[in-house]
């Protein structure tokens, strides 16, 4: 490979580093070797090793799958498998999803990977979704294969983006979280992907911002035929993943903003809770 081939180590290397915003010295520091060092391999003077390619990752947070990648760039063989959920080895992952998700009730939780595919959901998201109509006709209607994608659903102007009333003000935050993650993945395909989801949702709003208003977060204001929720969510990873799958897996779990929307998901998981019992 020559110095120009964006495949090979050098390119990814310094691809990544700039991405980081981390100078040679910023890299050298938080691997703990010199500056010359990171220079000549970003050069071609060295050759790292596999453990240096391991330290360089570490310190640059490089996400597993793209370890792999400048893991094979530099000649060796990759390190990280990419195992399905329904594997043996994976049940203390799908046990503790499924904890999450059953805990979280009556409010509604997702597990997503890389993509924003939903991998599972708890009954409340899966009655969030389907508020608009029946669920796999609504994903239909935005030319949605399987697995369900929420990015695609949310940003097609027939998906949910037809009840978000505010969506001027939620739209920049997630244009800049599918930018963030595409960019952060090195996937040239998943790239293209949420550039086309990016495209879908049109040109970017704008809406004055009363600062004396502001809530700590930025609620999602739906009104879905008359029924009007706000929620907000958060994020969680695991913390020490060693697997891809695992590594790239998101839990999104919602939170009412007021008591309006409380109640309603505590009213229909009551529902449901007695019809089951009967």
């Amino acid at each position: 490979m020559t110095s120009a081939d964006p495949q090979n180590f050098q390119h990814i290397c310094r691809h990544w580093r700039k991405f980081r915003k981390l100078s040679q010295l910023d890299l050298a520091l938080a691997a703990n070797v010199s500056q010359r060092h990171v220079s000549w391999l970003e050069t071609g003077r060295s050759h790292p090793s596999r453990a240096m390619v391991e330290r360089l990752s570490e310190a640059m947070n490089i996400p597993l799958r793209e370890r792999n990648v400048l893991l094979q760039a530099a000649g060796y063989a990759t390190t990280y498998r990419e195992t399905a959920l329904d594997k043996p080895v994976m049940r203390p992952v799908l046990d503790a999803l499924n904890h999450v998700l059953q805990y979280h009730a009556p409010l509604p939780a997702i597990v997503v990977d890389r993509g924003w595919n939903v991998k599972k959901a708890n009954q409340a998201a899966e009655l969030l979704l389907s508020l608009g109509g029946d669920l796999p006709a609504f994903q239909n209607n935005v030319g949605a294969d399987e697995p369900l994608n929420l990015a695609l659903l949310t940003v097609h102007p027939e998906g949910l983006r037809q009840y978000i009333t505010n969506w001027d003000q939620v739209w920049p935050s997630i244009i800049r979280r599918l930018r963030r993650e595409s960019l952060a993945s090195g996937d040239r395909a998943l790239q293209e992907q949420f550039a086309q989801y990016i495209e879908l949702a049109g040109p970017e709003g704008y809406s004055e911002l009363d600062s004396a208003s502001l809530l700590p977060v930025l609620p999602l204001e739906l009104d879905i035929k008359g029924l009007e929720l706000s929620l907000f969510s958060i994020i969680a990873t695991f913390g020490t993943p060693q697997d891809i799958t695992t590594d790239e897996l998101r839990i999104e779990t919602f939170y009412p903003t007021d008591a309006k929307t409380e109640q309603f998901f505590r009213n229909h998981y009551f529902e449901k809770s007695v019809v089951g019992e009967m």
